[in-house]
């Protein structure tokens, strides 16, 4: 029996082709490299944009930025930094240049208010899908077991998760707060609760105190919250103080603009109002942007002090 037809040296064709090959799985590895590359500043460059003192500026930019994360996610689509980043983006971009002009307009343009509203819907949304990509990037099926039974599902999250479970819950709450006659993106409250606490569960300081900054709001309406809901969101508002130093507006407006709001509390709703008003943005650099951006919604919430707190 004749033995293979066996070659010591690749003929001058093969020679060929496996250059070919070696080109191109090198271009391809080169290629992928930059794109992980590239993918990890662009998740970790949310600094730049949070340190600028020009909040129209960073209007103008942030669009760029967002579709250049989601061409890069196109290219990279379970990179969990780049999800989150999309996540943290989106919301951001919504809830300061899409929801707070609108809200702003509405006494003098009712259409143009609202067609702001839909459209901060839509981006909270998006925000909302990129987190729960970035949740099921690590846990697999962690979507589908959210929506059967929300806190079993979250008890797989670790501290690691914590970004993209407050983003996830954050735009989730912002879309059902712009959207309060859609029936169904409310009945998700009960999966909102369940990132959030768990959020709250591994890693409570997160992005100092923003967890609590938030809940400061939630407490108020919490569905099946016990005792005084205020009560509630006073422990938070001390946590975020505590976590912050007294040095970011963000709890200050939010304490001001849900319970002194709820209680009615005049002196209360405008001491907190121009306490934020009076923090130097610049005092922390990393905090510069934030402070602006909700010393622009103390001032506004300022003007309508009559409005919101009856005589």
């Amino acid at each position: 029996m004749a033995g293979p037809n066996v070659r010591l040296f690749p003929s001058t064709g093969a020679v060929t082709a496996i250059l070919i090959i070696g080109a191109m799985t090198t271009a391809c590895s080169v290629r992928r490299i930059a794109i992980n590359n590239l993918s990890d500043a662009l998740a970790a460059s949310g600094s730049t944009f949070a340190t600028d003192d020009d909040p129209e500026l960073i209007r103008a930019a942030l669009p760029f930025s967002l579709k250049l994360i989601e061409s890069l996610l196109a290219e990279n689509p379970r990179h969990r930094g780049l999800l989150a980043a999309a996540a943290a983006g989106f919301t951001q971009f919504g809830f300061a240049f899409v929801q707070q002009d609108a809200e702003e307009i509405e006494d003098r343009d009712l259409d143009a208010a609202t067609a702001g509203r839909v459209r901060a819907k839509r981006l909270y949304l998006r925000a909302r899908d990129y987190g729960l990509r970035g949740l099921e990037a690590g846990h697999p099926a962690f979507a589908q077991e959210l929506r059967a039974n929300p806190r079993a599902a979250v008890k797989a999250a670790t501290a690691g998760d914590a970004p993209l479970l407050y983003w996830t819950a954050v735009s989730w709450s912002a879309a059902i707060s712009v959207s309060k006659d859609d029936a169904g993106l409310i009945g998700d409250l009960p999966v909102v609760e369940a990132l959030i606490d768990r959020a709250r569960e591994v890693n409570e300081s997160y992005d100092n105190g923003a967890i609590h900054t938030f809940l400061i709001t939630y407490e108020m309406g919490r569905p099946g919250g016990t005792g005084d809901p205020a009560a509630r969101a006073r422990e938070h508002f001390d946590r975020a103080m505590k976590l912050t130093g007294g040095l970011l507006a963000s709890p200050l407006v939010a304490f001001a603009e849900s319970v002194a709001v709820y209680g009615q509390d005049r002196a209360g709703f405008e001491r907190l109002l121009k306490q934020a008003l009076a923090i130097d943005p610049g005092a922390r650099p990393e905090w510069r942007l934030s402070n602006l951006i909700y010393q622009r919604r103390a001032r506004w919430l300022l003007g309508r002090t009559d409005r919101l707190i009856l005589e």
